[in-house]
């Protein structure tokens, strides 16, 4: 089956692009947006609309695969790629893509995604989103043209068993992490609540005391309102590299400290994301490895889940393979071409590391859909409800491509596949 057409449309994503330097350096709120100017290069202001490119494929037989190039909240940030905006990139790819589209086979979605992906224009790799909507209208368009599931496609060329069952969903609660994780603890969700403590002296506490009271306030209510006396989630909470200025970047003082915030879940699993950020990637292993192996020692319950500096499937290999954290966010924007988040979760699990398929509320209801559909056909130990940071929207669509699919595959293949 061939491309015969491809048509581009700008889009909105559920949430925005921030300039994640300039929080850290202490911009203030002006109601939902900042103060300031903003200082990551590209940005026009610190906080600015998020943006999407919609991908259309139409095939010979009238089918259309569709795929949405989305850029994660804090581009630019964190060895990632810049801004994605639509009036400078929808005419580079009708330039310089669409031509190599046009008639191109997707006989094997595995082959003609890798073949994407490492495309180069004028001696540069495709910006991570674009190859990242890319690879979603091809694998759209690959399974409609089948008459199947994204999933099932994934499933056959990466041999993978079929298998209908659900995978954690990790709800993530913007800056309203109070009222969001009453609506998560509501719903059941599996793991939660993200929480957005992105600035130390409002969120986290200058001693970490505001993020502790908040966890003992969070587990508490768990137990007050959860659906019922079974209901144990897990707690996931992002701290944007915090720690680090507030204990000096000392890897004992944060081990205590982590290891003391795991005492106040009475029981109930703790994951603390992204506990520094030491501006490069070896760095970055490094002390994660420290902190990790302090709380070792320690005997630490609590988790540490690598967010910055992991960014591309070589990221992640490296950051399994020095055992340096116990999961890792597989940012599927970051790592360009879907198929390289299957490649990445099958690596982790290969290799005794928690694999966390994540992204970023700036993405849409298509790239979340492609997404739940990868997560079945490689099942890591959780996904995140996307996009948005409202939580009710994100999880609706996640949760109930989820469940549909789930219920169309066991209608298909029966309870036990």
């Amino acid at each position: 089956m061939k491309i015969k057409n491809i048509t581009y449309s700008a889009g909105k994503t559920g949430f925005f692009f921030d300039d994640q330097r300039a929080i850290k350096q202490g911009a203030g709120h002006d109601g939902f947006t900042y103060v300031g100017d903003p200082v990551t290069e590209g940005f026009t202001a610190i906080r600015q609309s998020g943006e999407s490119i919609s991908i259309m494929l139409e095939m010979e037989n009238g089918q259309v695969g569709v795929g949405d190039a989305a850029a994660v909240q804090y581009s630019g940030a964190g060895g990632r790629d810049p801004l994605l905006l639509a009036e400078t990139y929808i005419p580079f790819m009708e330039e310089h893509i669409s031509p190599i589209l046009l008639g191109l086979s997707i006989d094997s979605f595995r082959e003609t995604a890798a073949y994407i992906d490492q495309l180069k224009i004028d001696g540069k790799p495709l910006h991570t989103a674009l190859r990242y909507g890319l690879s979603q209208a091809l694998l759209d368009a690959k399974a409609k043209s089948e008459g199947k599931l994204m999933c099932e496609v994934l499933c056959e060329e990466f041999s993978l068993p079929v298998i209908a069952e659900k995978i954690p969903i990790f709800g993530q609660s913007g800056d309203d992490r109070y009222n969001a994780s009453d609506k998560m603890i509501i719903k059941g969700v599996d793991v939660l609540p993200h929480a957005l403590i992105n600035h130390i002296e409002t969120k986290l506490g200058l001693n970490g005391e505001k993020l502790a009271e908040y966890i003992e306030w969070l587990t508490n209510r768990i137990f007050e309102l959860g659906p019922d006396g079974d209901y144990r989630p897990a707690i996931h909470i992002d701290v944007y590299g915090n720690l680090g200025p507030i204990f000096d970047n000392d890897p004992v003082k944060i081990a205590q400290y982590l290891t003391d915030l795991g005492k106040l879940t009475k029981g109930l699993p703790l994951y603390i994301e992204g506990p520094v950020d030491m501006e490069a990637k070896e760095p970055q292993i490094e002390m994660l490895g420290k902190i990790k192996e302090e709380m070792e020692r320690m005997g630490a319950a609590t988790k540490i889940v690598a967010d910055e500096w992991c960014n591309t499937y070589e990221d992640i290999v490296d950051f399994t393979d020095t055992k340096c954290c116990h999961m890792v966010q597989i940012k599927t924007p970051d790592l360009g071409s879907i198929h390289n988040t299957v490649k990445a979760v099958l690596y982790c699990q290969r290799n005794d590391m928690e694999a966390y398929q994540g992204g970023t509320c700036n993405e849409t209801d298509v790239s979340a859909r492609c997404c739940t559909q990868a997560a079945l056909a490689t099942r890591p130990a959780r996904i995140l409800a996307k996009p948005g940071m409202g939580f009710d929207e994100g999880y609706m669509i996640t949760n109930n491509e989820m469940q549909r699919s789930i219920a169309l595959l066991r209608s298909k293949y029966g309870e036990e596949e």
